[in-house]
């Protein structure tokens, strides 16, 4: 839906009358079957392969310039994998679970769970995965049962507003509306009683969120991005963790929320750690102008990212332009950068960077490593790299995230049959798979009772044989 024009109040009672017709159709009819998800799974999967190269078209315009290959293998690719898998293990998630009882007092009775939709859920999606993060979001709210109504960026005008003209075409509104920004539907969006709510974005804004959601107790699934640091192991081979380390880093310009922010390398490998980056990149990132590498969202990332390095550079910090050109404003085209010799009074240090720019640590011992990062907020994601699987270990217990890849990075994200989501400061809740199915879903416990019972010997008044009865319970079960 685009909101034009329209004013606070107009824009609340759209947003509002959308929510109506996707609750009162909900309530209305019975719960979807396996068949009508699936069909909803597959009208999803149709929507996006059908108009593959318009939407990356689309998005292409809403960053200026973003890789084409980067968009299909992350937008296009990770997506069709994500609903196939949700296809594929759909009918076992939605089965009736048995659970057990207590025989001695509930002889005959049945418990069981049963996976129930919850209704309308609401998507808050950002500019920098919105294909990705918005269908693999649906992906879970229509295996579990649900409608849905996704809230785009302000930067994804172009994307939106194609969604909007395609998505009558797969679903009736009752099921799925896409909605636009205009600076302030966010705000309007979140006061609205989701039976469920999911917000990507910056911690900032997702406590916002959260707190409006909490006026209709709405629950909430954030997933708020931060530092998520790699640790590279001196005995683990360099050139391979630079590889793996600096192919993610370039990736979308860095704009991922589970990109390296920051690195720690061993204090004995620090000039052949800078040495070997500098090879990758002038083998694999020769020119930043090139249509494989993408641009910064907007005037206002670009300006933040010169920011950050110019504090940084004022304050002591070492800074390597790793490419042969200079920033381009124009284009908003920024240079894969190191930042060395930090200290925690730089902006860089305490605030998520979000593009092209790589920070470096130095470290001699793992607990240096562990007591650093975890004197800030849990990050969404580590990456440790080593062949020792101790060490590994070490870091995974003793370091909270909301994810980890060992001797790789951002990839954990991929895998379907993984849950998504961070903890603490880089948010609550998980999607993706059978965790996600389960975020969407009611798991309603329902007892049955037999057509007899031991209880009614044991109701009031109670006398010498509720007395021997219950002591010997008490004494069993003691």
């Amino acid at each position: 839906m685009r909101f034009r024009n329209m004013n606070d109040s107009e824009i609340s009672q759209k947003l509002h009358s959308s929510f109506s017709l996707q609750r009162e159709s909900f309530l209305s009819q019975s719960h979807e079957t396996y068949a009508e998800r699936k069909a909803h799974l597959t009208n999803l999967k149709k929507l996006l392969t059908d108009n593959r190269e318009a939407l990356l078209a689309a998005l292409n315009k809403d960053y200026g310039n973003r890789s084409y290959h980067e968009s299909l293998f992350a937008e296009v690719i990770a997506v069709t994998d994500d609903i196939n898998s949700s296809i594929k293990h759909l009918k076992k998630w939605m089965k009736v679970q048995r659970r057990s009882t207590d025989q001695m007092l509930y002889l005959g009775a049945k418990n069981r769970v049963i996976p129930q939709p919850i209704g309308v859920v609401g998507l808050i999606i950002p500019w920098n995965f919105p294909i990705n993060l918005s269908f693999s979001g649906l992906s879970s709210v229509f295996s579990a049962g649900n409608s849905a109504m996704v809230k785009m960026s302000e930067n994804s005008i172009h994307l939106t507003r194609l969604l909007i003209e395609l998505v009558a075409k797969y679903f009736k509104p009752e099921k799925l509306q896409f909605f636009e920004e205009t600076g302030s539907v966010g705000i309007e969006f979140s006061k609205i009683p989701f039976d469920h709510l999911m917000f990507t974005g910056s911690g900032a804004t997702g406590k916002k969120v959260m707190a409006a959601a909490a006026s209709n107790l709405t629950p909430v699934t954030l997933e708020l991005g931060g530092k998520s640091p790699a640790i590279i192991d001196p005995q683990y081979p360099l050139e391979k963790a630079v590889e793996r380390l600096m192919f993610v880093k370039q990736f979308n310009a860095g704009q991922i929320c589970t990109t390296v922010d920051y690195v720690f390398v061993h204090e004995s490998q620090i000039n052949e750690f800078v040495d070997t980056v500098k090879q990758w990149i002038k083998q694999h990132v020769p020119d930043i102008n090139s249509k494989d590498f993408t641009s910064i969202i907007d005037d206002r990332s670009f300006l933040r990212l010169c920011d950050l390095i110019e504090d940084a550079e004022q304050k002591g910090a070492r800074v390597i332009n790793l490419c042969e050109q200079e920033k381009q404003p124009e284009t908003r085209k920024f240079p894969v950068t190191l930042i060395l010799d930090t200290t925690e009074d730089m902006t860089i240090c305490s605030r998520e960077i979000f593009g092209p720019i790589l920070m470096v640590k130095s470290y001699s011992e793992a607990d240096e490593v562990i007591n650093y990062i975890n004197s800030k907020d849990s990050p969404l994601a580590l990456y440790p790299f080593t062949k020792n699987k101790a060490l590994s270990d070490l870091y995974i217990e003793r370091i909270m995230s909301g994810g980890v890849s060992v001797n790789d990075a951002l990839l954990h994200v991929a895998q379907h049959d993984l849950p998504f989501g961070g903890i603490g400061g880089s948010g609550m809740g998980h999607y993706h798979g059978y965790e996600g199915f389960i975020t969407f879903s009611k798991l309603r416990p329902v007892f049955y009772q037999a057509n007899t019972t031991s209880l009614k010997y044991l109701m009031p008044p109670y006398g010498n044989f509720a007395d021997k009865v219950f002591n010997l319970l008490a004494k069993l079960k003691s």
